[in-house]
């Protein structure tokens, strides 16, 4: 009878004290990272907080949410980090010489170093992916929610609240059980030297947290506009003031009242891209960020599994030269990753062909280190050594020519790049005419322009239109006109109208 050879069995002690020697550097150097971002983070966001007046608990609420951010990028470098410190002590303390003693080569070593690889790379794609979104639609709404906490108690009886920028709001009393005002008077100073005067007699505030704004509600009353020498005067059943709320930045300059790209879910993403079309710029931006959620968390398996072969570089009585090495080549990532996110959008190049290159070189230098090191050879081949500095030489001032015509970026027109404002994906007609605004087929009034709008008027739904008649005469009666587009579409409804009667 043919006997089969058993199987080796899986070392799996040894596997256990390998993931233990990697994990507790990465733990450590993930601490330490997140405590240095933390402080950085901390001294602009004190600033909200003392606006705001935000308590303990909703400061550590708001604060997590910055996390799933920082953790993008302290992970794969905490991951590398952790990777090299472990390496290097094991190769410092002949530990991998014992291994080889013992017929263990580095290929056997591999299968814990890929799952603590893998397991991190996938963590970090679930806050790319997952976490990032939420999060930051999370602080932005609680930030709303805090605002308008603070200014529905400074709104006290017989007093003025500025709170709301150019818009002074006194209330003679308010009702503490259900929030409503009586005797109101509001004086609105945006956009003119000159306040419009409201008076109401009651009215009430609301807030929208998908469109970052509050409003306010006034019925029966009467707006007073100075118009030079004479003052018009618009009685109204009912009448709204929209008022944005501005809030300071938070996010590396980033304005919280602003719904960003970086909100979208991956597959809103995608639908932007195809809505806008995915060679404009609209397009191209929601395809920069949906490929920067994949391209980080398969970064960070590449870099992390790059510590193994930087990390055994070390020697006994030798410096643990992998840790400078390590930061050098994260530090090489990051930039080829965001001179590949400029490409994408200043150029005609595809998003994945100018995002992914930087993962492909990574893998190639992974792979190739790997087998040097097994084999016990420098990490860089002699004839390639020889070989690329001979090629750097003659290519680095044609290079360089190059790049100075083709990748012009300047510094300002990057920070100054604005987010998209995530209502121009996914604005409808009914989120605009929802609860808190004018509703469907009356006509609308501008206090400002004393202009109205019928709908399918490309203005019907703007915010500055915060009157509402019941109908075109009624409008008019109370000194509004009509728009030159309103008046085409009157003109065609009468035309349609007497060729119903006359056929």
């Amino acid at each position: 009878m043919t006997r089969f050879p058993r199987p080796h069995p899986l070392p799996l002690l040894l596997y256990s004290y390998l993931a233990a020697e990697i994990l507790a550097p990465f733990f450590a150097s993930f601490l330490i990272m997140n405590s240095v971002f933390f402080l950085v983070k901390l001294i602009p966001f004190l600033n909200i907080v003392l606006e705001l007046n935000i308590g303990l608990a909703d400061f550590i609420r708001l604060f997590s949410y910055l996390f799933p951010n920082m953790f993008l990028y302290s992970i794969p470098m905490a991951a590398m980090m952790g990777m090299i410190i472990a390496f290097s002590r094991l190769a410092s303390d002949t530990e991998i010489l014992a291994f080889k003693a013992n017929g263990i080569s580095i290929y056997t070593l591999l299968p814990p170093v890929l799952l603590v690889s893998l397991a991190i790379a996938l963590i970090t794609g679930y806050f790319s992916i997952k976490l990032i979104p939420v999060g930051e639609i999370a602080m932005k709404q609680l930030m709303f929610q805090l605002a308008k906490e603070k200014i529905d108690k400074g709104i006290k009886e017989n007093a003025f609240t500025e709170a709301l920028g150019d818009v002074v709001v006194y209330v003679q009393s308010v009702d503490k059980a259900t929030g409503g005002w009586q005797d109101v008077w509001v004086s609105d100073m945006r956009g003119q030297s000159i306040p419009s005067i409201t008076m109401a007699e009651s009215g009430s505030m609301v807030g929208d947290t998908q469109k970052m704004q509050v409003t306010i509600i006034l019925e029966n009353g009467s707006l007073n506009r100075p118009d030079g020498t004479y003052t018009q005067t618009v009685t109204f059943d009912r009448y709204q003031i929209n008022i944005p709320l501005r809030i300071p930045n938070v996010i590396d300059g980033e304005d919280l009242t602003q719904r960003s790209v970086s909100n979208l879910t991956m597959a809103q993403l995608q639908r932007a891209a195809t809505k806008f079309g995915r060679d404009s710029v609209k397009g191209r931006e929601a395809l920069i960020h949906y490929h920067k959620r994949l391209v980080l968390p398969v970064g960070c398996f590449i870099l992390t599994l790059l510590g193994l072969p930087l990390g055994l570089q070390a020697r006994t009585g030798r410096s643990a030269i992998g840790i400078p090495l390590g930061l050098g080549c994260f530090i090489f990532y990051y930039v080829l990753f965001t001179v590949g996110k400029n490409m994408a959008a200043e150029s005609a190049i595809p998003v994945w062909m100018a995002m992914w290159p930087p993962n492909l070189i990574f893998l190639v230098f992974t792979l190739l280190f790997l087998r040097q090191t097994a084999n016990e050879r420098p990490l860089v081949p002699e004839t390639l050594r020889n070989g690329c500095a001979a090629l750097i030489e003659r290519l680095l001032p044609i290079i360089m020519t190059r790049l100075r015509t083709f990748l012009p970026l300047p510094v300002k027109k990057i920070l100054e790049k604005t987010a998209p404002d995530k209502r121009l994906y996914e604005q409808t007609t009914e989120e605009l005419l929802g609860p808190g605004h004018l509703s469907a087929g009356t006509v609308h009034g501008n206090a400002k322009t004393m202009a109205c709008h019928v709908q399918g008027c490309d203005s019907y739904t703007c915010l500055n239109c915060t009157i509402e008649f019941k109908n075109m005469e009624i409008a008019q009666q109370a000194g509004f006109t009509p728009c030159a587009a309103c008046k085409a579409i009157l003109e065609k409804q009468v035309v349609s109208a007497s060729n119903t009667k006359h056929p």
